[in-house]
């Protein structure tokens, strides 16, 4: 018997004679269902311990009526915190999928833990997932939404304390008559995007599927906030300005796709001048322009002007906004101002101390893994204002190295972007676009290896091309992404004698971002605050090159070097100097094939080595050299890896060393191979058992298939490690 069971009934009155054989429903059991219809996109997803109850609800409503088919999702093994994590894995994905629409109108959900959450339920959760996909209820794999904009930017995602904090300020100051605009302080990172898109659909749907439960003992209070609002502004006039046309294309699908919501909602500075606003929302404010260097927009910057009785020269978007919305709310942040167009920081200082503003602060980093320390590290980094003796930034949560090498950075990063997708290589402006007027051409060389800058401006991020590519802050500004390697180009240096970095004009090329500058310092907190807002796009890591020597030599006192250490550089100790998982750890001598099963071989300790400064020894770290090319996208053959043994939970989606000694002489050894491991799991009475694994490979090399076990092979099988990384070689 599998582990759940998924039925579907026509969603209509005849529902309840369907339902008398349904023990589930009849017995109070606990259950997760999603209503859909395939002509009108939309989907409503529920929980319940009464399903007869619920469904008659549903059926009364005028809305969710309309939907002509009920998944029903059971299981012996559900209760109801698991059948709440579900529905909210459901809501989560369900909308990121963008298959359909969803009518919840949730604002945000709870996750909370539970027994067996991650050992059992995630796993079950996986299955139920497929098995939505294979009937065509869902489209996209969990990992592909994961790394999505409709998935990140989505308001069915549960708030952290700090952003309902966040929002709960936000909403207060809209009820408060004093004031005519907010101005929220945020660093990139501080979730300013995901609070206004919450705002949006808050504003703009029923109350009644509204799931306030998280806010603990703050729900009543919260509940009360909300609907004051909705009587302040029964039917808001609201807009969203994007300054940067690139993620304002991107945020009008989110749009698109969230129920309420409307993709004209989403706008640039120019169409504020067009209309009156009740509230209008800023995202990215510091990039509002003003009258200087704006090449093929002057026209329309004009007209704005015009329509708004505005002197063109004198005027700038800023004051539009202001101009045309009862209240404004501007997400705003000095250090990510990147160019003479941006409106200067002094109109803000004076738009701050109006009386009818507020200013509000965002403090807690949400993007990047490393958190508040990393983004403070990278701030004083960048000014020097690092201590001599300052040890290099480590975060056990957060990857962070220097390269010597191009190569092996666009190596590394091409292998995450393999493993985990949205991996890409950004740049300081310090060479020419030549290749978008011939795409045969080169437009970055460094080492002699030979890059091309985005071929698009528009949602380059995501493009298919981007990996080999190299992006820019204008189009990455605003993106999230999982792994960056951010290259300094020539136009920045480190001078030894003045112990400070310095910028060099001639080798700054983007036009716009200079022309109209004649302080030299001016340009230079540009340059700054590009590679500041470039080195705070990685969620889960940043790898960072320096073209300048001068440059490199200084961010090696504060970084860690990768490749000098991890390429070929590995340090075999003598025996006499071996501390045991203190000073090292062991490397074996099974050479796990990364190809089939490798041939019958005993595992002993072959040697002690040392690992590279940016990781620290553990007894439950071990090194294996890798063979093989089915593993290339991420292993190259001849590799000593890094594996962390495995100690329980799930490794769906992991690359793994695995042991099966059903497939060779048991007598005599293991057979060992390193694949991405996939399940499928069955559920016999109350024991949990694999239906069947799927062991596979990531090559470039199309002759490599999946291993495939049955559930009577399967059994044979052991997890030894889970893959950290590559080390080098030896």
């Amino acid at each position: 018997m599998s582990a759940f069971n998924i039925q579907h009934y026509d969603f209509n009155q005849q529902l309840f004679d369907q339902f008398q054989g349904q023990h589930y429903a009849q017995d109070l059991w606990p259950v997760v269902y999603v209503l859909s219809d395939g002509d009108v996109k939309e989907a409503y997803v529920g929980e319940t311990t009464d399903a007869l109850s619920r469904m008659s609800s549903h059926l009364k409503n005028d809305i969710k009526k309309k939907l002509s088919i009920v998944h029903f999702i059971t299981s012996e093994k559900f209760n109801k915190s698991a059948t709440l994590d579900i529905e909210s894995n459901l809501i989560k994905y369900i909308s990121g999928d963008g298959q359909y629409k969803l009518i919840n109108g949730n604002v945000g959900l709870a996750n909370h833990n539970y027994y067996q959450k991650k050992e059992v339920y995630w796993d079950m959760f996986t299955s139920i997932w497929d098995n939505l996909r294979s009937e065509g209820v869902v489209k996209h794999s969990l990992e592909h939404i994961d790394n999505s904009d409709l998935f990140k930017y989505s308001p069915y995602k549960s708030l952290t304390l700090e952003q309902r904090i966040g929002l709960r300020t936000i909403m207060e100051n809209l009820l408060d008559d004093k004031y005519n605009n907010v101005i929220v302080e945020g660093g990139a990172g501080t979730g300013k995007t995901i609070l206004a898109i919450f705002l949006f659909k808050l504003l703009n749907s029923d109350l009644e599927d509204f799931n306030f439960g998280e806010f603990g003992e703050d729900e009543l209070a919260f509940i009360e906030l909300v609907q004051q609002l909705k009587k302040k502004y029964p039917s808001p006039k609201m807009g969203l300005v994007v300054p940067m046309s690139s993620f304002r294309n991107t945020l009008k699908q989110v749009f698109k796709n969230v129920k309420g919501l409307k993709t004209s909602m989403v706008i640039g500075p120019a169409e504020v001048s067009k209309s009156k606003y009740d509230i209008v929302v800023v995202d990215e404010s510091h990039r509002l322009r003003q009258r200087i260097n704006l090449g093929a927009y002057y026209g329309a910057f004009d007209k704005a002007c015009q329509r708004l009785g505005l002197d063109e020269k004198k005027s700038n978007e800023l004051e539009w906004i202001t101009m045309q919305s009862e209240n404004s709310i501007l997400f705003y942040d000095t250090a990510q101002s990147i160019k003479p167009s941006d409106v200067p920081q002094s109109d803000f200082d004076q738009l701050k101390k109006a009386p009818n503003t507020k200013v509000e602060k965002l403090k807690s980093q949400f993007r990047v893994r490393g958190g508040n320390a990393y983004v403070d590290f990278i701030d004083k980094l960048l000014h020097n204002q690092l201590e001599d003796d300052q040890t290099p930034f480590q975060s056990k949560r957060y990857e962070f190295g220097l390269y010597d090498s191009i190569d092996n950075m666009v190596a590394a990063i091409k292998a995450r972007n393999s493993e985990v997708g949205l991996a890409r290589l950004v740049a300081g402006y310090s060479w020419k676009w030549i290749s978008n007027k011939d795409a045969s051409l080169y437009d970055i060389e460094i080492q002699g290896t030979a890059l091309r800058w985005n071929s698009t401006n528009q949602d380059w991020v995501n493009s298919n091309n981007a990996i080999d590519e190299v992006g820019c802050i204008h189009t990455t500004q605003g993106y999230d992404l999982n792994y960056t390697g951010v290259i300094f180009g020539n136009e920045i240096t480190y001078n030894k004698t003045t112990d400070s970095i310095e910028v060099i004009e001639e080798n700054y090329h983007d036009r716009n971002g200079k022309q109209s500058i004649k302080d030299h310092d001016q340009l230079k907190d540009y340059i700054i605050n590009i590679y500041k807002t470039i080195l705070l796009r990685g969620i889960k890591g940043t790898y960072v090159y320096a073209c300048d020597p001068d440059l490199r030599e200084y961010l090696k006192q504060f970084i860690s070097t990768v490749d000098s250490e991890a390429k070929g550089q590995l340090t075999k100790l003598n025996v006499e100097d071996v501390i045991p998982y203190k000073n090292a750890i062991p490397l074996y001598s099974l050479d796990a094939a990364a190809g089939e099963f490798s041939e019958v071989q005993n595992v002993d300790d072959l040697d002690w080595i040392a690992l590279p400064k940016d990781l620290k020894s553990s007894e439950n770290l071990f090194a294996v050299r890798v063979v093989g090319e089915s593993m290339n996208r991420i292993i190259p053959s001849g590799s000593i890896c890094l594996f962390r043994k495995y100690e329980g939970g799930s490794r769906n989606g992991q690359v793994v060393l695995v042991e099966h000694t059903d497939l060779q002489d048991p007598d005599t050894g293991g057979a060992y191979t390193v694949k991405e491991y996939r399940s499928q799991k069955n559920q016999k009475e109350d024991q949990w058992n694999h239906a069947s694994i799927t062991l596979l490979p990531l090559s470039t090399d199309e002759a490599y298939s999946p291993i495939q076990l049955t559930e009577e092979e399967v059994s044979g099988l052991k997890v030894v490690g889970v893959f950290e990384r590559v080390l080098g070689e030896m």
